[in-house]
């Protein structure tokens, strides 16, 4: 039977300590009782109590050492001190010294239950925040990132080689292809890893509000500024600050950012207090940030100072072995959070999901399993289950080649069209004698598959447009 929490009573009276653990255990407690401090001291080991309810004046030990070594064994444990009416300072005493409160003499037993609900579910509370910290301390280790394909190993041996140094560090990289992981893993593998680890989304915030939630501000500074704010980089202090999306920053914001590389300081939006902090930044983008320097969009001096270290992020597509993996990954924990029997994929699932292009990468494949996971009706996920998309993957080969059989005569045919039509240089007239079949069926197929949204051709460029251009050019020359 489940208990309300174990409690070790301490008392040298041996009337008060015994009827207060039989109305203890009626309340249903699980109580263990010891007649002074040192006879407590073998049943805090092996009883391992949540709570500790004791006596403070006692031959021997007194409570107050007691209470001493019980917290000095296990920090977090509720501590009750019980003391005679008129000795309230002794009470005040323990209580400066680590105790969760205090009762005296005669003890009702309401209030002593009252404020062991309370030590306990402090306790509790407690225990569950220790256990999130633990879990997100490891869910942001390096061994945490799934993946075993060549192209992650060498980001693992990436991030292992730079997170000891105090460098800035830039992780480019397609949209979800998981930066912000990567980021937490640095900060986790770094001298850092004890201080905080603070995100910022830059691409979320306008300037101005963005200027405020990185630097801080003064009250006053603008409508609705009643108090003054610490910003990200003040609550980074001594550890990482990870900007996600930097190459969204505006010009202004950009100044103060190179400030604060070159000189490690700044002042709060509205305020003339220069501020120093020690802290590390680790950015994100997925825009070609020379491209944007080129234009004139984002400094080319932050652009170096933020640059020290590069390190890309390789898509999914290009790490399909860790497909499987991922996959699985996210179908145990979705399963768990939603309830569901689900176990696993079948095989056409697994064989959709590694031939489809995940141009969301992670991100998308995440979604795409979660959503899997909520309909699928039996213990093993269909490829029906992952959405129209990664379900039309299934049955192609690496090149979009259908597979025979396993494919309708439409892929088959759509397919034989498209490869016509890139030998003959986008010409459908020649494609259209080579398949012996009418130009008008060719562009008919490919408006068809302009209106459904599907690829045309390598790299999405309609394989028509031009040769069609240069055609009508010729047939006007002539």
């Amino acid at each position: 039977m489940e208990t309300r929490g174990r409690v070790l009573i301490v008392d040298d009276e041996a009337n008060a300590r015994t009827a207060l653990a039989e109305i203890l255990r009626e309340e249903g407690y699980q109580v263990e009782t010891a007649a002074d401090g040192f006879k407590a001291l073998p049943k805090l080991e092996e009883f391992a109590p949540d709570a500790l309810v004791t006596d403070l004046l006692m031959p021997g030990m007194d409570g107050l050492e007691l209470m001493r070594r019980a917290l000095a064994e296990d920090p977090d444990r509720a501590v009750i001190v019980t003391t005679a009416f008129g000795a309230v300072d002794s009470a005040v005493q323990a209580m400066r010294a680590g105790a969760s409160d205090y009762l005296t003499k005669p003890i009702h037993v309401d209030a002593l239950t009252q404020q062991l609900d309370r030590a306990l579910e402090r306790r509790r509370l407690r225990a569950e925040v220790g256990q999130l910290r633990r879990r997100l301390h490891e869910q942001s280790r390096i061994e945490s990132i799934v993946g075993s394909s060549p192209p992650m190993q060498k980001v693992f041996e990436a991030v292992l080689q730079v997170a000891p140094s105090r460098a800035s560090v830039l992780l480019t990289g397609e949209s979800g292809t998981g930066k912000e992981l990567v980021a937490a893993a640095i900060h986790e593998h770094s001298p850092r890893a004890g201080k905080p680890f603070v995100k910022l989304h830059c691409a979320a915030l306008a300037e101005t509000l963005l200027e405020s939630e990185l630097f801080g501000h003064e009250r006053g500074a603008f409508t609705g500024a009643i108090s003054r704010r610490d910003g990200r980089f003040a609550q980074a202090d001594g550890g990482t600050l990870f900007l996600d999306e930097i190459g969204e920053i505006s010009p202004a914001v950009q100044v103060k950012l190179l400030r604060f590389l070159q000189e490690h300081e700044f002042e709060r939006v509205g305020g003339n207090q220069t501020v120093r902090v020690d802290v590390r930044i680790v950015s994100a983008t997925n825009r070609d940030l020379q491209e944007r320097v080129r234009q004139g969009l984002f400094r080319e001096d932050l652009y170096y100072r933020l640059n020290v270290v590069s390190l890309e992020m390789p898509p999914l597509r290009v790490r399909g072995g860790d497909i499987p993996l991922l996959a699985m990954h996210f179908l145990q924990r979705c399963a768990s959070e939603n309830g569901k029997a689900v176990t696993g994929f079948s095989d056409d699932a697994l064989e959709a999901m590694t031939r489809y292009a995940w141009p969301g990468n992670v991100r998308e494949l995440e979604n795409a399993v979660e959503r899997a996971v909520v309909v699928a009706k039996g213990e093993l996920v269909r490829p029906a289950d992952l959405g129209a998309q990664v379900a039309a993957a299934r049955g192609k080969s690496e090149d979009g080649m259908p597979a025979v059989p396993g494919s309708t005569l439409d892929e088959i045919e759509r397919y034989v069209i498209l490869k016509t039509l890139e030998h003959t240089g986008g010409s459908t007239s020649r494609a259209a004698d080579m398949l012996g079949i009418s130009t008008r069926k060719i562009q008919y197929l490919l408006s068809e598959m302009r209106a459904q949204g599907m690829p045309i051709g390598r790299g999405g460029r309609h394989p028509v447009e031009e040769p069609k251009r240069a055609e009508e050019s010729s047939k006007h020359a002539s």
